[in-house]
């Protein structure tokens, strides 16, 4: 499939190294887009969790054992697996700024797309959504939920980005050139580390600019060629080398 060129392309930086895997993005996240907590939260086959954590090491024991973590959002793939074998094109990438989209009106939960993501990042609702009594106060307004049968994943918060372009036409200015810190996704705001970073790398004056440029920089997985608007800083060779899963060769 074709690459579509957006005017704007939104990428999430994250600073593996500055990680201490603390979970905040994941709690944030579920908070900002109305995820109901799992009954079973042990139940990993049918957990939902649009921002997840991994645990990277580099296979050594102690003392030269290190540690690492690694958010794994959607990668909002510019040459997504997941859109060409939606039935019903309930997923896309037409929007400007290159997000992945996900209609759940038009989803019929049939999975392929569960099936052809290489990251694991799109979830089933296998239960119907249920707060505990009084949390349902604090359901942020501006995301819908989604009833069971559909599936999930992250979309960089675009409610706020939609917002952002609102502020923008309120105010005269051009939404392909808006400040970064007008969109933020919450996960950005909830990190105590400062680990991650947003913004449009097509735009001199993001950080994300020159961070996608380091040479530290990498994607998950970048020789399947779906570019992955997600991208890695870890100054750690052992982290970049499982990042594109290269696994060490074993000696005798």
């Amino acid at each position: 499939m074709q690459q579509k060129e957006f005017e704007t392309k939104y990428v999430m930086c994250v600073d593996i190294d500055k990680c201490t895997g603390c979970g905040a993005c994941m709690v944030s996240c579920q908070a900002e887009n109305n995820i109901a907590p799992m009954k079973d939260g042990s139940n990993k086959l049918k957990t939902l969790t649009w921002m997840l954590v991994y645990e990277l090491n580099n296979g050594k024991s102690f003392p030269e054992r290190e540690v690492a973590y690694l958010p794994r959002p959607c990668m909002q793939c510019g040459h997504p697996a997941c859109v060409p074998v939606c039935p019903v094109v309930a997923t896309t990438k037409d929007e400007e700024g290159g997000i992945v989209s996900q209609i759940y009106p038009r989803c019929i939960g049939c999975r392929y797309c569960m099936a052809a993501c290489p990251y694991h990042s799109r979830y089933f609702g296998w239960f119907d959504p249920k707060w505990p009594e009084g949390m349902e106060k604090s359901l942020s307004p501006m995301t819908s939920t989604r009833p069971r049968g559909v599936v999930e994943k992250c979309n960089f918060c675009h409610t706020r980005l939609l917002n952002a372009r609102q502020r923008a036409r309120h105010e005269g200015v051009d939404p392909a050139k808006m400040p970064e810190e007008w969109y933020q996704p919450a996960c950005l705001e909830a990190c105590p580390t400062g680990a991650i970073t947003f913004g449009d790398m097509k735009n001199p004056d993001h950080k994300v600019y020159e961070l996608t440029r380091s040479k530290h920089a990498f994607r998950v997985l970048e020789k399947l060629g779906m570019d992955p608007q997600v991208y890695y800083i870890s100054r750690r060779e052992w982290v970049r080398k499982q990042a594109d899963n290269d696994a060490a060769e074993e000696k005798h």
